[in-house]
């Protein structure tokens, strides 16, 4: 049976900034421990510009009922109490960062720090190919549906990061080409692993997937997302740290198609800002108009491809 009230159908705009690992080593050079409390300090310091670059663009006429921002505890509890104190919606990662396989960030405790925030949304990032290793996937799956069923018995909203990487093998067949992939094989694959994850209790309530090249390509990916019962399942469209020229093909693309409700794109807005900044190319109000500027900039173009 499905959950009561599965899926989620208003237009959602997210302003994702929850990369930790990634973010303190390749910005900050801290690789392989743990930052210390001066450096945790930094790392919080350089997200809430990424916050304040959000508030500035709700402040311009970006929709703060269709506006979301996904950060994590470690550096974003700040942005985080904020943000709820005025009544923006919230999504907060349950995932161990920088992991292969799926696995919890507070392991048998996530339920006691989802609670302590209470964001909207419930996001993880996961890594799944139909074609991996099957115990792999069972293993992920697993957990995947002990938290799918948390969220549905909490009031909480489930965001499921897919990412679906090639495995040596496909990319052989391919000749290593890696755009092949993308366009040719990694739908298929999207599909595959939504269906899969549904039939092992996994039901998101928005699904966060990787851009895909053509509306055609997006219809598939909604269709199996939505089958069964599943009519009110929304998607959106990430950004995968890819250039701007790409990420607005991805979203004009998207937005033709019913039941893809918005992006999240995060690095492609924030980190030319913060890099800048950290550079001393422009100082920290550059960096937050920036970043305003270029999260307004998805919003109306997201908006306006759907019009």
């Amino acid at each position: 049976m499905l959950p009561k009230d599965l899926g989620y159908k208003d237009k959602l705009f997210v302003m994702p900034f929850d990369h930790r690992g990634s973010f303190q080593s390749k910005m900050f050079g801290i690789k392989g421990r743990d930052p210390n409390a001066a450096e945790t300090q930094e790392i919080a310091s350089y997200k809430m510009i990424v916050y304040e670059g959000f508030r500035a663009a709700l402040a311009q006429g970006v929709p703060k009922d269709k506006a979301a921002i996904l950060v994590d505890e470690q550096f974003g509890s700040a942005c985080v109490l904020d943000a709820l104190q005025n009544g923006i919606k919230v999504a907060m990662p349950a995932e161990k960062s920088g992991q292969d396989e799926f696995d919890f960030e507070y392991g048998d405790k996530f339920g006691e720090h989802i609670e302590k925030f209470n964001p909207t949304f419930v996001k993880v990032l996961v890594r799944y190919n139909s074609e991996d290793d099957k115990e792999l996937n069972r293993r992920q799956a697993a957990r995947l549906a002990k938290l799918s069923d948390y969220c549905h018995t909490h009031n909480r909203k489930f965001m499921f990061e897919l990412l679906v990487p090639a495995l040596p093998a496909q990319l052989d067949k391919l000749g290593g080409d890696k755009k092949k992939y993308d366009t040719q094989v990694r739908p298929g694959l999207m599909e595959k692993a939504i269906a899969e994850l549904q039939a092992a209790g996994i039901e998101a309530d928005v699904w966060k997937l990787e851009g895909l090249e053509s509306a055609s390509d997006y219809k598939a990916i909604v269709a199996q997302a939505r089958s069964k019962g599943r009519s009110n399942v929304g998607m959106i469209v990430l950004g995968r740290g890819e250039n701007d020229e790409k990420v607005r093909h991805w979203l004009k693309e998207g937005a033709k198609v019913d039941g893809v409700i918005g992006f999240a794109v995060g690095r492609t807005i924030f980190w030319d800002a913060l890099a800048g900044y950290r550079e001393k190319k422009h100082g920290r109000a550059d960096a937050v108009a920036m970043v305003a500027k270029s999260y307004k900039g998805f919003v109306d173009l997201f908006t306006q491809a759907q019009a």
